[in-house]
């Protein structure tokens, strides 16, 4: 969009906040970059340019507006909705993947050369991922340098910094600011109040896209929350983390125009993933004006679309957790899919203490689940076999599920596993790929929907009608749902 120079000039005319994260105004006098929402006198047109990232603001030699703080706008949704290469680069450098394992890491995770891919994004994002992961890194150390009271010693390397110079550099390039001033500054929005004192606590907020319904998005995670795992607790969804330091605990409750997040981390470098985690799974990124706007071109769906507007995707925290809860799921209940799960968490996961809560354990990883007894899961044996096939495939790395897998990849891997049919493959690209155009036409609850709207419930006449819905069937599936009385259709109590 960046490219659509007229198109741009007017967002930023009309302060547009559907349009943050999408592009990012340069000041050509000022040397100042900011959102397109961003309150300040607009300039004229002559001296604005548009880039595609912060990163590319910030290697083109600007600085982040201190008024607007274009570094923490929603992600651009373009990188959701597409399955490419660069899409797939770009979730992965999100979920810190270059500071963890380099670029020649990302590129063996793709299957390109280091080259093609430092190609592939300069054209198409201003910036190769070098640059990507700095601009990550800035805005991690901002938020442990505001919310924390850590030694700035500390946050530099726990934000990825490899050394207290690099830390001090970059933030005075990015933000105009000595890390210091940050602090400073933060602490008197504040009003000198007290940071928290509970270790590892790091309280934010997360953006997003407005309209945003929470009552799908929170209803779904708390209605088929596992025990141990995750609950709702007091107006908030709580679950814990496997992350790769450590472990940590999230709390997220909605608010009108944010998400109010809690994490409590073990170690402080995995911030950068908690938060693309977290961000993923209530789908933050999502360009709801855009979905909505294409479901209502169907007139069935309209009405659903504009009772409720801005319904989201809810995904998970970890795709191979997902994948053996979804064949846990298969053609049993909702409280049936969860008993089974928690099983399997007081079985083979990793205990953990939460003092705020009645958090337990960590969900068992692949190679935990890979090494357990088959002869002790307690399922009749064609589920069985699924499940230990399941389990082999994702600890060996047949199958990779993740913000960085090859979608139809993927669904053909799931599919050559015994046991698991349309219906799981589709619920798995979803809800753990985060494909936004899967579909579950076999799925009971789209099928009796679409009869009460009037439309052909069988699984062909679906998939035709919903040709219309494309890019964005998995959302219309939310609003099918939403036709139900179902908890995970409203915000628990």
């Amino acid at each position: 969009m960046h490219t659509d120079t007229e198109r741009c000039v007017r967002a930023v005319r009309s302060r547009d906040a559907r349009f943050d994260g999408w592009f990012f105004t340069a000041v050509l006098t000022t040397r100042i970059y900011c959102r397109p929402s961003c309150p300040a006198v607009s300039p004229r047109a002559e001296n604005m340019a548009f880039y595609p990232t912060a990163a590319a603001c910030q290697q083109a030699g600007f600085r982040a507006c201190k008024r607007c703080r274009p570094d923490t706008s929603p992600g651009s949704p373009e990188w959701n909705a597409r399955a490419d290469a660069v899409a797939r680069a770009m979730r992965l450098i999100q979920d810190g993947v270059v500071d963890r394992e380099g670029v020649t890491g990302l590129a063996a995770r793709l299957g390109y050369s280091t080259r093609q891919i430092e190609r592939q994004l300069l054209a198409e994002v201003g910036a190769g991922p070098l640059a990507l992961a700095r601009a990550q890194r800035a805005q991690t150390a901002r938020i442990l340098a505001e919310t924390t009271s850590l030694p700035l010693a500390d946050v530099a390397f726990a934000a990825g910094f490899s050394s207290i110079r690099t830390f001090n550099e970059t933030v005075r390039e990015v933000f105009a600011l000595a890390p210091g001033e940050l602090r400073n500054r933060a602490a008197t929005r504040r009003g000198g109040a007290p940071l928290p004192t509970a270790p590892g606590v790091i309280t934010l907020r997360l953006p997003f896209r407005a309209p945003l319904n929470p009552d799908n998005l929170f209803g779904h995670l708390a209605a088929t929350a596992v025990p141990g795992v995750e609950e709702w607790r007091d107006g908030a969804y709580r679950r814990t983390l496997t992350l790769p330091n450590g472990h940590g605990i999230v709390s997220l409750a909605p608010r009108p125009d944010h998400i109010a997040c809690r994490l409590s981390l073990t170690d402080h470098r995995d911030l950068t993933l908690a938060i693309s985690v977290c961000r993923r799974m209530l789908d933050l990124d999502a360009d709801p004006v855009a979905v909505d706007d294409q479901l209502r071109t169907d007139p069935l769906l309209a009405p659903l679309v504009d009772k409720a507007p801005g319904r989201r995707v809810p995904r998970t925290a970890d795709a191979a957790e997902f994948a053996v809860r979804a064949v846990l799921g298969q053609q049993v209940s909702t409280a049936a899919a969860r008993t089974h799960a928690a099983r399997l968490v007081t079985a083979h996961g990793t205990p953990v203490q939460d003092p705020e809560g009645g958090l337990t354990h960590l969900f068992p990883g692949p190679g935990a689940l890979a090494a357990a007894d088959p002869e002790r899961l307690a399922f009749p044996r064609s589920r069985r076999t699924a499940l230990t096939t399941l389990f082999g495939a994702l600890a060996d790395g047949r199958i990779r599920l993740g913000p960085g897998s090859d979608w139809a990849e993927a669904r053909a891997r799931l599919s050559a596993l015994p046991g698991l049919g349309p219906w799981t493959v589709e619920a798995i690209a979803m809800r753990a790929l985060g494909d936004p155009d899967a579909f579950l036409p076999t799925d009971l609850g789209v099928r009796h929907a679409a009869a009460g709207l009037g439309l052909p419930p069988t699984p062909a006449a679906l998939t035709a009608r919903a040709a219309a819905w494309r890019p964005w069937r998995a959302y219309a599936v939310q609003y099918l749902w939403a036709t139900g009385d179902h908890p995970i259709n409203r915000l628990p109590v």
